[in-house]
């Protein structure tokens, strides 16, 4: 199948999902919209791109995003069977809609929320199937569910592990509650490393360690790998199970979270899995004691990227 994914890959996790299709005899096209560089030609297109987000919710890079897809979608000369778009609520829905004409099924999958994210609701027409990994937001538009998936691949042998709990996050409104969990772990002396990506390069503490440039895909693999446990924060107003879970399922590592979804999920096990409150968090010594439990073969395909592809881009159930 002559199959197209379309997605703005930041963290370049995207680029597993074209190679598994690739690696499955498909051709594939991976247009990362990431990559485009738009820059206001002067001072006045900046503020006439106020004025249309303002009044008439439009954005000149969103315009200029679908622009260059379509143009990609020229340049390829045959109709595709299938275009998947991540993150479509990055492009004009006029862009999205002409996107169709390239392709016999149209599918969009949104790793984000709509209440985080409001523009999904716009663009969710746009499609002819569309994907969501929060739940709500399936009941409330009549989207399917499909959770993000494993890309991390389980260890060969056991490695030697540095930390007992580690994170890396951006400088966010989490910021408050990794402090209050670094507090209680060092009252416990709970070997820990966090690391915030912060632009302001004066920030500084004792308890985490700010980043200023974001860092390769590889060398954060590396850092998680040399953690016994994996923290998960999620998003205020967010139940959607972010990467970091999958990362705990992928390399089988315990995962602490403040997100209690989790707990209604097959994959869920008190052993492997601690919920923690994020305004009085408190990460008992004897959760690191026990080792981790496996998941059962069947379950674990279920949330990798292969049972991921089969669901999403292929329709399967699973």
């Amino acid at each position: 199948m002559k199959i197209t994914l379309i997605s703005f890959d930041n963290w370049g996790l995207n680029k597993h999902i074209a190679t598994t299709l690739k690696q499955r005899g498909h051709e594939v096209h991976h247009i990362d919209f990431h990559s485009f560089s738009y820059q206001y030609p002067n001072v006045l297109h900046k503020v006439y791109n106020f004025f249309l987000k303002t009044f008439f919710k439009k954005n000149i890079k969103n315009i200029y995003y679908g622009r260059e897809i379509i143009k990609k979608l020229n340049s390829f000369g045959q109709k595709q069977d299938i275009i998947l778009t991540i993150k479509g609520d990055f492009i004009d829905p006029k862009y999205l809609n002409d996107l169709k004409e390239f392709t016999t099924k149209s599918i969009g999958f949104f790793n984000d929320n709509t209440y985080r994210c409001p523009k999904i609701k716009r663009v969710i027409p746009c499609f002819d199937e569309v994907y969501s990994f929060e739940k709500e937001d399936c009941q409330t538009y009549g989207l399917r569910f499909a959770p993000n998936w494993i890309y991390s691949q389980k260890p060969e042998t056991k490695p030697e592990f540095k930390y007992d709990i580690f994170n890396i996050s951006s400088k966010d409104k989490r910021l408050n509650t990794l402090l209050k969990i670094a507090k209680d772990l060092k009252s416990k002396n709970i070997r820990y490393k966090f690391m915030v990506l912060d632009k302001d390069t004066s920030a500084q503490s004792e308890d985490i360690e700010y980043f200023h440039t974001k860092i390769p895909l590889e060398e954060m693999t590396q850092l998680i790998t040399a953690s016994k446990t994996l923290l998960d924060i999620n998003r205020h107003g967010q139940k959607g199970l972010t990467f970091r879970v999958f990362e705990s399922l992928g390399l089988e590592k315990k995962l602490i979270t403040t997100n209690p979804e989790i707990k209604t999920y097959d994959f869920y096990n008190p052993n492997n899995i601690l919920v923690i409150d994020e305004e009085n968090p408190n990460v008992p010594v004897e959760f690191f004691t026990n080792e981790y439990e496996k998941l059962p073969e069947a379950l674990y395909y279920k949330y990798t990227l292969e049972g991921w592809v089969d669901q999403v881009v292929f329709g399967k159930t699973i």
